[in-house]
């Protein structure tokens, strides 16, 4: 039979769905993009996305100037936002004075944080409690746990699957180098650590760099077996100058753990608010290091069985 088209006619309008022809006001309608990520905006997605930006850190606590090398709740907080959303558990393995748990407890985020250090692992168990009586609120009450032990124990301490992991290693033995410029002032001041602890189980007091990767890359093994599957994870971290020769820590851990967690991409972290100092002047090029890499890694979904017919 000849369509209407054929016979010089119109044809219906409307939309093919299968064989039926569906008048034009059902059409169907494309569903709602649904976020199963955050609980962002679309905007604030995008902006996410950016591959750098700037943070300039406020000026730290009196509470937490001890650590020698604390990282900002306000980049936390962006991070956790991103990749998690309202009760979800984050955690940090080397936790230090708790700022990844204390930005996962203002944004509604559970949080656990693994810390060898115990004066340290206190500070962060009182900055939690300080910030939950400041909350006042009754559903912020137990959000976040600090566990003294070494992540290197991980697995024994029995952990619900995370959803998400957010943590910055020691940057190998730098905070041991004599002379190391942010160091300077903290060694004038009895009242201020400069280097972590000299506990032999510290990675920062490792000198062997291999030692030190293999031990690292080790913690993270065990981070990636608590993960759920299709969790994220940030390691921020810098390459790392000694005696001439550059150690790039940063690009060795994203080989390294890349074996076993995807690595999806970087973003820099960059700060313009620091001194430059005149290293190498009129000999030979030095730079100034003014950025970090936040690596970001998703563990791979589990993978779907295939269907397979009756008495196969």
């Amino acid at each position: 039979m000849l369509s209407a088209h054929h016979r010089g006619r119109k044809p219906p309008q409307g939309e093919f769905s299968g064989d039926r022809l569906l008048p034009a006001t059902m059409k169907r309608t494309p569903k709602p993009l649904e976020n199963r990520l955050n609980d962002l905006t679309w905007r604030d997605w995008l902006l996410f996305q950016k591959s750098w930006f700037v943070h300039n850190p406020p000026p730290r606590e009196k509470g937490v100037l001890l650590h020698p090398a604390k990282f900002p709740e306000t980049l936390c907080q962006e991070f956790i936002e991103f990749f998690t959303k309202r009760g979800q558990l984050v955690l940090d393995p080397m936790a230090g004075t708790g700022s990844a748990l204390l930005a996962a407890v203002r944004c509604g985020r559970r949080a656990i944080g693994i810390e060898l250090n115990p004066q340290y692992a206190c500070i962060a168990a009182d900055r939690l409690a300080a910030e939950e009586q400041q909350l006042c609120r009754d559903e912020s009450s137990g959000l976040a746990q600090v566990i003294c032990a070494d992540a290197r124990d991980l697995l024994r301490l029995g952990l619900e699957p995370v959803d998400y992991v957010l943590t910055s290693p020691p940057y190998w033995d730098m905070l041991r180098r004599e002379g190391f410029e942010t160091q300077r002032k903290r060694r004038e001041s009895a009242d201020l650590d400069v280097y972590y602890s000299e506990d032999e189980a510290d990675l920062g007091n490792i000198r062997d760099y291999q030692c030190f990767l293999k031990e690292l890359v080790g913690i993270y093994r065990a981070v990636a077996e608590v993960m759920r599957p299709g969790a994220y994870a940030t390691i921020i971290v810098k390459n790392v100058k000694k005696g001439g020769t550059i150690y790039p820590l940063a690009w060795d851990l994203g080989r390294l753990v890349g074996e076993f967690l995807v690595l999806k991409d970087e973003k820099i972290w960059c700060q313009d608010n620091q001194r430059l100092a005149p290293y190498g002047m009129g000999k030979c090029w030095v730079s100034n290091t003014m950025h970090h890499y936040c690596l970001n890694f998703r563990k791979p979904e589990a993978k779907r069985r295939a269907r397979t017919a009756p008495g196969k």
